[in-house]
């Protein structure tokens, strides 16, 4: 009796869940626009991005006692190491730059020298060739004519990532960052040098990408604190105020160990407050051993940070001195004011 109930209960049981099945396509539309509700309410970055923020809020918590035992100096005196000898020599020597756009001329004969250790000002009128200079000296723009050598080599016709990894970072006018990554990624993108990890050993998870990546994460944690973000690191960049921002895209330009600086109108749309911390920030930078190169409109900001200014007018150079002595200059007060001075 046992062995013919099991038949007929299992014809039953199909027969009902047939007929349930066929009553379901009358609902279809309805369980559809539920999924598609789900979807959007609850899945707005998508599966791996849901993923993500569930691991992200595991592993938070105990994240976040471990990164606040680390420092920001260490950090940041990696990145200083190699330009803290031959202090007051000469870090960068631009001679005779051409950056000539048909028959534009941005940047006309133009010499800059840098002194390691310093903040080395640059400014000007807009259309100046302040930022065109900035994209010579990085290997955006190929010279028409001169010569630019950094530590002793020349940058001329090199590549940016290879001038970037040989010692020199940047800043943009326009805040570049990945928004939808954590502050602590972003950082970690900068640190892109020191894996020498394959793809087999990020996808084995093997010892060498796991120290690698422990080291990444330490590092990162104290370039944020150096910057004052320590406390943002698990963040998206896209949800931090303007001037955090603004402070994330300079820890990850010190992620690749610079040298040089050039920082292109960081106090660009700050607040008072935030600038007052900006320019406190650039002196630990510079006082780390880091020469900066400043691009800023601001000129309380130039006065203040700058131990050499240059100034550009339609592409030539038309002073260079002390702050003082630049602002003071009849020919920068014309430049800026657009007339004859009395």
């Amino acid at each position: 009796p046992k062995t013919m109930a099991i038949p007929v209960i299992g014809s039953i049981a199909l027969a009902g869940f047939s007929f349930w099945l066929q009553s379901i396509t009358d609902w279809r539309l309805s369980i559809f626009g539920l999924m598609i509700l789900f979807v959007v309410y609850y899945l707005q970055d998508g599966i791996v991005g849901f993923a993500r923020s569930l691991f992200n809020r595991k592993t938070s918590a105990g994240s976040a006692g471990y990164m606040s035992t680390v420092g920001g100096k260490d950090a940041v005196m990696v990145a200083a190491h190699a330009g803290a000898s031959e202090k007051g020599g000469d870090l960068l020597v631009a001679t005779g730059v051409l950056m000539q756009f048909g028959g534009l001329k941005a940047i006309n004969q133009v010499d800059l020298r840098i002194k390691r250790g310093t903040i080395h000002g640059l400014i000007g009128p807009n259309g100046s060739g302040k930022s065109t200079m900035m994209n010579v000296l990085t290997g955006i723009y190929v010279p028409t004519a001169g010569s630019i050598d950094f530590a002793g080599r020349s940058v001329v016709g090199r590549t940016s990532s290879d001038i970037a990894l040989s010692g020199i970072a940047r800043t943009f006018q326009n805040v570049q960052l990945f928004g939808e990554m954590t502050a602590l990624q972003n950082i970690q993108v900068g640190l892109h040098h020191t894996f020498a990890s394959n793809i087999a050993d990020v996808s084995l998870h093997t010892p060498r990408y796991n120290r690698e990546e422990q080291a990444a994460t330490e590092r990162g944690m104290g370039l944020l604190e150096f910057v004052g973000l320590g406390d943002l690191a698990l963040e998206e960049a896209r949800n931090l105020p303007y001037g955090k921002q603004r402070l994330l895209e300079i820890a990850r330009a010190l992620a690749l160990d610079p040298q040089l600086l050039l920082l292109d109108e960081p106090a660009a749309g700050l607040t008072a407050p935030d600038i007052k911390e900006l320019i406190a920030i650039i002196r630990k930078i510079r006082d780390h051993g880091i020469t900066v190169i400043l691009i800023e409109h601001h000129m309380d900001v130039v006065m203040q940070l700058c131990d050499t200014v240059s100034v550009l007018d339609f592409g030539q150079k038309i002073a260079e001195g002390k702050p003082a002595e630049v602002q003071a200059n009849e020919k920068v007060i014309e430049a800026y004011l657009g007339g004859t001075v009395a």
